[in-house]
């Protein structure tokens, strides 16, 4: 078991600890907005830069490639040199990166402008939690994760509903500049109200070999499952850019093996609460992802809502689990953060189970009573599964636990939606007896009911899988 410390979290006078809360959360709420809104601006791109899709892809590619490779890095830095630098640091780099993203004049210029702003959301993302966590006392932070986790789901979920708004009303461009006055006004509040964050006073050194060969790795499984989303996962380039992330990830642990202050301590690893945990947050954001790609098709094409409609629809899960979070992350530091988070996925697999039975008669009634589940059980799970993480690591090396949390939650992301999304394909093609290869828009209605269902199944499948993994590691910490 690793034996977490804590320090001057239960110190931190209350009216500091909500505004540190508010800074923290203001950056990462813009930094998963940005993670999923600019997808619905794509086609606007292309117009706009008279440009090509293949190409307007990277606008989405080069911020989420930045993160996915230096997520890792950046929360050892973290430890090593102070969790509120360089969380400012991040905050500061990506609120002068979206200005320039809104004022970008070419194409090229966009895409390299938000490579520079996904620099600065990977110290958001590896960091906030970390933060958070030193700053509330342990009787708290149950409640204080359960406002972050309500943070990220509801800005990876809204992204597209707010793109849309923002992009029907004002154009693209304000998508990247309403974040400036945000930005500044997080940055002074968490420049004044967040305390010192704690170091690890022994020598350190920074593992280069071990950061370069990670940062390959995860930008060669990033792309490799983007491109085999595009062109297919049987597809040459495909196969080897998914071997060489296997092949590196190899490489990486058996680097860190060998150091004596590697990036990755695999004790972290071989606590087998702690990494069922996280496996357990890579199945649940893998179905996250997926239905947020999935459920569009199936509103627009089988139910013939328009785009105002579906995006209404699509907040329905996010605010059930805005409200559910906080009162879930309080019930976990009341009755255990394991019992709460099972019960969440159970009603999550509950809520995939009921979105299988989705048929081209769905009302909105009908849609909102089967995704409920879904909403409230993803609240229940998130917070206390980041708070059974976070415990159980020392304040030192609290960054480097919170950006596993972060590359958990990247991961599914970025498996999500090529698998859960070639499944749906593939049954939806199948059903209507169409050519491989046929765009899926082209299938009639009940082939694309057929193909939802089915990826809801598999969804409940893998949030199964959490719950029992989740069981295991409850029952492992009460022997």
């Amino acid at each position: 078991m690793i034996k977490p410390t804590r320090a001057h979290s239960e110190t931190t006078p209350p009216p500091r600890k909500w505004w540190a809360m508010l800074g923290i959360g203001l950056g990462i709420v813009m930094f998963t907005l940005d993670t999923s809104i600019v997808n619905i601006a794509l086609p606007t791109l292309v117009q706009a830069f008279g440009t090509s899709f293949a190409t307007v892809q990277w606008v989405v590619l080069s911020y989420t490639l930045v993160i996915t490779a230096l997520v890792l890095v950046a929360a050892r830095l973290g430890d090593m040199y102070g969790k509120k630098r360089l969380y400012l640091t991040g905050l500061i780099i990506f609120t002068i990166s979206s200005l320039l993203c809104g004022l970008a004049p070419s194409i090229t210029g966009l895409i390299g402008f938000r490579a520079l702003q996904g620099l600065g959301a990977v110290f958001i993302s590896a960091l906030g939690a970390a933060i958070i966590t030193e700053v509330f006392p342990e009787s708290e932070r149950g409640k204080a994760l359960g406002i972050i986790g309500t943070v990220v789901s509801v800005g990876i979920s809204l992204g597209p509903s707010v793109g849309g708004l923002l992009i029907g009303i004002f154009g693209w461009r304000l998508m990247f500049l309403v974040n400036v006055p945000i930005g500044i006004f997080a940055s002074f509040v968490v420049a004044h109200f967040v305390p010192p964050s704690v170091k690890n006073n022994a020598q350190q050194r920074f593992d280069g070999l071990g950061a370069l060969i990670l940062a390959a790795t995860l930008t060669c499984f990033a792309l490799g499952m983007t491109h085999g989303q595009n062109q297919g996962f049987g597809n040459g380039t495909t196969l080897i850019l998914l071997a060489f992330a296997v092949v590196g990830s190899v490489c990486f642990l058996a680097v860190e093996a060998r150091l004596k202050q590697p990036m990755l301590n695999l004790s972290f690893l071989q606590n087998l609460p702690f990494s069922l945990s996280l496996l357990a947050s890579v199945l649940v954001f893998i179905v996250i992802a997926g239905i947020i790609f999935i459920l569009p098709f199936f509103l627009e094409l089988v139910l013939n809502y328009s785009i105002q409609h579906v995006g209404l629809l699509l907040m329905v899960s996010p605010i059930l689990t805005g409200i559910v979070a906080p009162m879930a992350g309080s019930l976990s530091d009341r009755f255990g953060q394991r019992l709460i988070s099972f019960i969440g996925l159970i009603l999550m697999a509950c809520g995939c189970l009921a979105c299988s039975t989705f048929d081209t008669q769905l009302t909105d009634l009908g849609y909102i009573l089967r995704i409920a589940p879904f909403g409230v059980g993803l609240g229940m799970f998130q917070s206390p599964n980041n708070s059974a993480v976070l415990g159980k690591v020392p304040q030192t090396r609290l960054g480097i636990a919170s950006g596993l949390l972060s590359l958990s939650r990247t991961l599914g992301r970025t498996t999500g939606v090529p698998l859960l999304g070639a499944l749906f394909a593939t049954w939806t093609i199948a059903s209507a007896q169409l050519a491989p290869g046929t765009d899926v828009t082209a299938a009639p209605p009940e082939a694309l009911v057929f193909g939802v269902q089915g990826a809801f199944q598999v969804a409940a499948l893998f949030l199964g899988v959490a719950a029992v993994l989740i069981a295991v590691a409850w029952r492992r910490e009460r022997k």
